[in-house]
C-alpha cells in the first residue's frame, strides 16, 4: 500500500509560477514510478508530467512541456511538479500517482495509487 498527500496548490495568476509536492509513505517510493495527472472541471482526467524510479528519465505533456519541470527525492520520499508560465488553461485539480507495474506512466491505466489531488487556479 502506498500513500500519497499534494500540497502547494493555490490561486497563482496567469505568468506566475507554482510548486507541487507530494509526500509518499508505505511500500519502497524509490522503486516505483510516479505521475502528475490533472483533472479540469468537466472534463477527463489527463498526464501531465512522469518520472522513472532513478530519475533518470522524464516524460511530459505537450500542452506543459518547457514550463514545468518533475523531479523526484529519494531520500525525503518526496515528487515535486514545478510549474512556471501558468496560464487559465492550467487550472485544475492536480494528482499525484504512482505506477508500480510500469517503468514510467503516462496513462491513467497505468497508475495503481493516488492523492485525493490539490487544486490550481490560474487566473488571468
Amino acid at each position: 500500500q502506498v500513500q500519497l498527500v499534494e500540497s502547494g496548490g493555490g490561486l497563482v495568476q496567469a505568468g506566475g509560477s507554482l510548486r507541487l509536492s507530494c509526500a509518499a509513505s508505505g511500500r519502497t517510493f524509490r522503486m516505483y514510478s510516479m505521475g502528475w495527472f490533472r483533472q479540469a472541471p468537466g472534463k477527463e482526467r489527463e498526464f501531465v508530467a512522469a518520472i522513472n524510479w532513478s530519475g533518470s528519465s522524464t516524460v511530459y505533456a505537450d500542452s506543459v512541456k518547457g514550463r514545468f519541470t518533475i523531479s523526484r527525492d529519494n531520500v525525503k520520499n518526496t515528487v515535486y511538479l514545478q510549474m512556471n508560465s501558468l496560464n487559465p488553461d492550467d487550472t485544475a485539480v492536480y494528482y499525484c500517482s504512482t505506477g508500480i507495474r510500469v517503468p514510467i506512466g503516462t496513462r491513467v491505466d497505468d497508475m495503481d495509487y493516488w492523492g485525493k489531488g490539490t487544486l490550481v487556479t490560474v487566473s488571468s
